[in-house]
């Protein structure tokens, strides 16, 4: 009879014994589940903010220039304006310096349309300052800034009315015509692309770790119910084996009586 009770506690020592390490298990994939549901929500939240920085940065200029058509443009005049306009550069850390820039002004004609117009370097040019083909990079050497400007002039003095590409918007009467888009479409392709990619990453980590998550719960209750079923029925068998023992037993004594009973 003492069989059956060691039995007994030797089973609840093992079930104790593995229940540490099974609740460490769980406590350690508990956290490192946490720390890749915060990457992925992360990730997501950096690429939201990236698409809001880009689409108002790129996206929206690139949707402007988008609908500007190509021409061609002949140079008429070219001019460098007597009054230069003002600039401020850094020099330093705690050092800001104020120059002047020349402005060059470029004169083309439309060749479908006959129009006269301004002409400037890019979309961006057109927003800093429409009055000027572009504006240079300010520093304090005001020759240097005068001999860029000269050199621009040149060349398309030598242009000699050569016609060449250029932009400009069919819907305005503006005379911003633009010489070159700053933004294409491989440039809003990577504007795109990455933060596209970085969000689905992260949507991917949360729903995987919020899959893994729910099968393990479902493991844990299929194991728990195949624990209770195996645990209901390890005391019918234990009691089922007691009777037949003491059936037995029973039996043998009552043997060993009738064969020492005397006739």
């Amino acid at each position: 009879m003492t069989a059956f009770p060691a039995s007994g506690k030797k089973r609840e020592t093992d079930y104790s014994d593995g229940d540490p390490l099974d609740v460490h298990k769980r406590l350690s994939s508990s956290a490192g589940e946490d720390r890749a549901v915060l990457l992925g929500f992360a990730m997501m939240g950096f690429s939201v903010l990236v698409f809001f920085l880009l689409g108002t940065t790129i996206l929206k200029p690139f949707m402007l220039s988008a609908q500007r058509e190509e021409s061609t443009c002949t140079a008429i005049h070219t001019d460098i304006m007597d009054h230069r306009l003002d600039c401020a550069f850094t020099c330093g850390v705690y050092c800001r310096g104020q120059g002047k820039y020349p402005c060059l002004q470029v004169l083309v004609n439309l060749t479908h349309s006959g129009q006269k117009a301004l002409l400037h370097y890019n979309e961006e040019a057109v927003q800093i300052n429409p009055k000027c083909f572009y504006t240079p990079k300010c520093h304090q050497d005001r020759n240097d800034l005068l001999n860029s400007a000269l050199d621009i002039k040149e060349f398309f003095d030598h242009k000699n009315g050569t016609p060449f590409s250029c932009f400009y918007s069919p819907d305005s009467q503006s005379e911003d015509v633009i010489l070159i888009k700053k933004y294409d479409q491989m440039a809003i392709f990577h504007c795109l692309f990455w933060p596209s990619l970085t969000l689905l990453g992260g949507a991917l980590i949360v729903g995987m770790v919020r899959l893994t998550q729910h099968l393990s719960l479902l493991c844990e209750k299929y194991s728990t119910v195949v624990r209770d079923e195996v645990g209901g029925k390890l005391p019918y068998i234990e009691q089922h084996q007691f009777k037949l023992w003491s059936m037995r037993r029973s039996k043998g004594r009552s043997r060993e009586i009738l064969r020492l009973w005397p006739n």
